[in-house]
């Protein structure tokens, strides 16, 4: 008996030594105590970055996956949306790149298919194209990316272009991501009357059950992220399913149809219905779903490039504000301003862009949501190997998107749209060279509902009232050929015309 307690009690001894020497690897590779932090709170704070971002899994396929491309198709090549594919594909995506950064760069950012990016994705680039030709462009996207950061030409790029039309770029993609929410909420609507493009509700007024769902998930995503209530966005997409739910029991609306024309006062895209079984096994079938150079064929090499540079400028810049802005609350940046393993950072992030096209749902990009996890603690890459399992896990959870309808989800947009529309107080509307572009830029997006017209705007005027003003020096010959490019794409119809004549 003595000798069976003695073998145990080295056994256990010998359990510890082992968990002992296993922390402290974890705490050795991923700098834990070196950063002032603890597993356990890089454990909370990977958890909270997850829930404060998990709305991309339900938001994602509502903006993709509803969207026909240039033939009619839905993304997988299918006559109806497949949103659970999707939604698992985005989950997946997410994880195994939310992972990767926490591996090799050691930092606390999570990674997702990009507001923003998935929009100008479905509906400038997919509808001029097949879902793979418009795939493909993102991956060429993000090798680009990828080659411009292994050779340093990344930060040269990033400085071609001024602050300001930077920041106008953002605040226009933020208000059409709110035009898109309030459209697809029902809030504002296509009219059938030339003079006026839309109105207000239906002939003018709100009505019907699905609008207020989509009222009340606005204000309660307001209020939470008022009281700064971490999650608060995925909370409210929760919250106005389940109320979407009930009133859909009771009251039985039923689907609005095609453009709300059968039932406008109906449910915009799903009809809120408990689904038949809560987990299936992930369909990944999304997965290399893209065509490199299909887009060449189909819509020519200028357009292809401007595309894939409006892409690469939506793309690149974010992430780096992002970074620099974790790294900031994290208290990890170096003294030139930049945080640890920069370019490792870099490398994910553009490795991440080309298998989100890979994949099939879209860039994926660096989320600011990941602040939420270093408030709460998070220092080091071990909180985003913790929201990358997070993620891969949700995987199993598709079957759940399709009980949310848009006037639940899309609230989501509306909030997100300001956030971005924030940014807007750093330009400089005192000074008129870069005040108008910068205007142009931001309204001609939701008005033209196109995020390539709004950029092309502010670049092209940038540079003529630059050199009206006689500083043509101060732009950069790379912008030059942007907005020469831009020329051309605006004036391509009467170019094509003498091109015939001749």
């Amino acid at each position: 008996m003595v000798k069976f307690l003695e073998k145990g009690s080295s056994m256990v001894g010998s359990a510890t030594t082992t968990a002992k020497r296993s922390n402290g690897f974890i705490d050795r590779y991923f700098k834990i105590t070196e950063r002032g932090s603890t597993v356990g709170r890089e454990i909370r704070g990977g958890i909270v970055t997850f829930f404060a971002m998990a709305y991309i899994v339900a938001l994602n396929p509502l903006i993709i996956g509803t969207a026909q491309d240039a033939t009619g198709q839905y993304l997988g090549g299918g006559d109806e949306p497949n949103l659970a594919a999707v939604a698992a594909t985005t989950a997946l995506v997410a994880g195994v790149m939310t992972l990767l950064m926490g591996v090799v760069a050691n930092f606390p950012l999570a990674l997702a298919t990009g507001l923003g990016l998935n929009a100008f994705v479905a509906f400038s680039v997919a509808s001029q194209m097949t879902w793979a030709d418009a795939m493909g462009l993102v991956v060429l996207e993000g090798l680009i990316i990828l080659l411009l950061v292994l050779t340093g030409f990344r930060r040269a790029v990033f400085h071609a272009i001024p602050a300001e039309l930077k920041t106008a770029i953002s605040v226009g993609i933020g208000l059409f991501i709110a035009l898109v929410g309030l459209v697809d909420g029902g809030v504002v609507r296509r009219t059938a009357n030339p003079p006026v493009p839309v109105q207000f509700g239906v002939n003018g007024f709100l009505g019907g059950w699905p609008v207020l769902v989509f009222i009340l998930g606005l204000l309660a995503i307001s209020v939470m992220m008022l009281k700064k209530i971490k999650g608060a966005i995925l909370y409210g997409i929760v919250g106005a399913t389940v109320l979407a739910i009930i009133i859909e029991a009771i009251a039985k609306v039923g689907p609005a149809g095609a453009g709300y024309a059968d039932n406008p006062k109906g449910w915009g895209l799903n009809v809120p219905r408990l689904p038949e079984s809560w987990v299936q096994v992930p369909d990944f079938s999304l997965l290399g779903n893209f065509s490199l150079l299909g887009s060449f064929e189909r819509i020519g090499i200028a357009s292809v490039v401007l595309l894939v540079f409006t892409l690469m400028l939506a793309d690149f810049f974010d992430t780096m504000g992002t970074m620099t802005a974790i790294g900031a609350e994290a208290n990890l940046l170096r003294e030139d301003g930049t945080p640890p393993h920069t370019q490792r950072i870099l490398v994910v992030d553009s490795i991440a862009a080309a298998a989100g096209g890979a994949a099939g749902v879209s860039s994926n990009t660096s989320y600011i949501e990941s602040a939420a996890g270093v408030g709460e603690g998070a220092r080091t890459g071990l909180a985003s190997v913790v929201t990358g399992i997070c993620f891969l896990l949700a995987t199993i959870f598709a079957p759940v998107v399709e009980i949310i309808p848009y006037e639940a989800a899309t609230p989501a947009l509306v909030v997100v749209g300001f956030l971005m529309m924030t940014q807007v107080k750093e330009i400089a509307w005192d000074r008129f060279e870069i005040a108008l572009p910068a205007f142009l830029t931001i309204i001609l997006m939701p008005f033209t509902y196109s995020i390539s017209v709004g950029i092309g705007a502010g670049f092209v005027s940038y540079v003529v009232l630059t050199v009206a003003r006689g500083k043509a020096r101060q732009v950069h010959p790379l912008l030059w050929v942007v907005a020469a490019l831009f020329v051309v794409y605006f004036a391509i119809d009467p170019i094509q015309q003498v091109l015939g004549l001749l």
